[in-house]
């Protein structure tokens, strides 16, 4: 496997598409006096389901001139994407992050984050920030795992959307 970051040659590679992935659970976020708290609670299976992003239009250029992206290659494939935003604080934000269902649990999103720290650092950053849909679970246990920090909670996001009811958790990972 191949890391590394998208140049214009590679554009093409940017229009990687969104694949299912399964909502078995929910993060229930809360904050006392001191520090951010969560639980997890797993539902039954006859209520776990599949959800799939639409499909984002990427342009290199615009990517380029706010950010940048890495990508994870197979071969001539690419099987992972990191697009990430310049922001006006210390903390790059991560926009997106998607690995091919195939390869998934096999430390491509790692390694992604790895090469993007990297980056981020030679551009002065001291951590990542991103955000995570409640119920997302997977995505959620993995920033957790990797060492991101629940910094937020936004729960008027979806107010008035299909997606009612569901609430975005924002994480950060210091660098340090």
């Amino acid at each position: 496997m191949i890391i590394k970051r998208i140049t214009k040659d590679d554009e093409r590679y940017l229009s990687l598409k969104n694949e299912p992935f399964s909502l078995f659970g929910e993060m229930t976020v809360s904050r006392d006096h001191e520090k951010w708290h969560y639980e997890i609670k797993k539902y039954a299976i006859d209520l776990v389901k599949e959800q799939t992003f639409p499909d984002e239009e990427y342009n290199f250029s615009e990517i380029e001139s706010n950010g940048f992206a890495i990508g994870a290659f197979e071969g001539k494939e690419i099987i992972g994407l990191a697009i990430f935003q310049d922001q006006w604080n210390k903390f790059l934000y991560l926009e997106d992050l998607k690995v091919n269902k195939a390869y998934r649990g096999q430390g491509v999103a790692h390694k992604l984050l790895k090469e993007a720290k990297e980056v981020a650092k030679s551009k002065n950053y001291k951590g990542f920030w991103t955000i995570g849909q409640n119920n997302n679970l997977a995505a959620c246990l993995f920033y957790v795992k990797y060492g991101f920090e629940i910094g937020g909670l936004d729960t008027k996001v979806y107010d008035y959307t299909t997606q009612s009811g569901k609430y975005d958790i924002h994480f950060y990972y210091d660098f340090d």
